[in-house]
């Protein structure tokens, strides 16, 4: 009778270790399921920052180039130099063209006041009105003189071409003797304090998204894992089947009704210790996770800090 017992007991602990088991493994099997298709994490992050290309906005042949690559300049320093000579030339041009202007209008002032003091019937009526029309018309000149030495003198401030912002020169191609075009883009510029993580999530993810989340970001390029939140959303990414055709009519590719891919839409993660992230290069590859639980302490902490 014992050992029927011992066998029922026995028996049943497998049972029961079995089930155990198999609802353990159904169990995470479950939570990994959730995780991987409806937690909002992704592989597909990317460090981005705000790129500026400068410039000029007079052409011609450089001068001077201040800057090497990767070098970090402050906003307000010299990047390049255009040789100043011609814009010099039309400096003096028109400080010449104004003074021939004072000196027009000077006299065309006098001649009005001379037949103004005449006696009367000593001189036309039309001819009054025409001393004083010349000498409204020297005085536009005189102005539109001013206007074009302004101009001038604009033209040679602009040969000397200072960055916009402050952050990192990178790329740099341009040389002393290359010759730049007006409004053609010489030296790029990474905005330093605006390195940030684009992640491109699955649209069936953004349901669990919303502006505030705290983000855990993983870098790839070094260990360890850094804090930040979801600064916003993108509203729109580019439609393929939008591009022009034959006859101008939508270019509309064929698909298999029965493959549907999720798009990926632009989410920005920005680091909430930048300083202790260290340094970063846009194109870097990361990884982020979306902690929901975390929202309310996380901002918290951000808006008394």
């Amino acid at each position: 009778m014992t050992r029927t017992i011992q066998k029922l007991i026995l028996r049943f602990s497998r049972v029961l270790a079995t089930l155990v088991i198999v609802s353990v493994s159904g169990w995470a099997a479950w939570l990994a399921w959730q995780h991987y298709v409806y937690a909002p994490w992704t592989r597909d992050a990317r460090v981005q920052a705000n790129v500026v290309n400068v410039a000029p906005n007079v052409g011609g042949e450089v001068q001077n180039v201040a800057v090497s690559n990767n070098s970090y300049v402050h906003k307000g320093h010299l990047l390049f130099k255009i040789d100043p000579t011609r814009f010099k030339h039309a400096v003096a041009e028109r400080k010449a063209q104004l003074a021939k202007a004072k000196a027009q209008a000077a006299y065309d002032q006098k001649h009005a006041n001379r037949l103004a003091h005449l006696p009367k019937g000593a001189v036309s009526t039309q001819k009054v009105q025409l001393a004083r029309s010349k000498v409204s018309t020297a005085r536009a000149s005189i102005q539109t003189a001013k206007a074009h030495l302004a101009q001038a003198r604009q033209n040679l401030a602009w040969a000397t071409v200072r960055s916009p912002i402050s952050g990192y020169v990178t790329h740099l191609l341009l040389s002393p003797g290359d010759y730049v075009k007006k409004g053609g883009r010489s030296i790029t510029i990474v905005q330093a304090r605006s390195f940030h993580v684009t992640a491109y999530f699955e649209e069936t993810k953004l349901a669990h998204l919303s502006i505030g989340d705290p983000a855990t970001i993983k870098l790839m390029a070094r260990s360890g894992r850094f804090k930040g939140h979801v600064s916003n959303i993108a509203y729109g990414i580019a439609v393929a089947n939008n591009a022009k055709g034959e006859r101008n009519l939508p270019n509309v590719a064929p698909k298999f009704q029965w493959v549907r891919l999720a798009q990926r839409i632009p989410v920005k993660i920005v680091f909430d210790h930048p300083k202790k992230v260290g340094r970063l290069s846009v194109g870097m590859t990361a990884t982020v996770h979306i902690n929901k639980s975390g929202r309310a302490k996380t901002t918290h902490q951000r808006s008394s800090s």
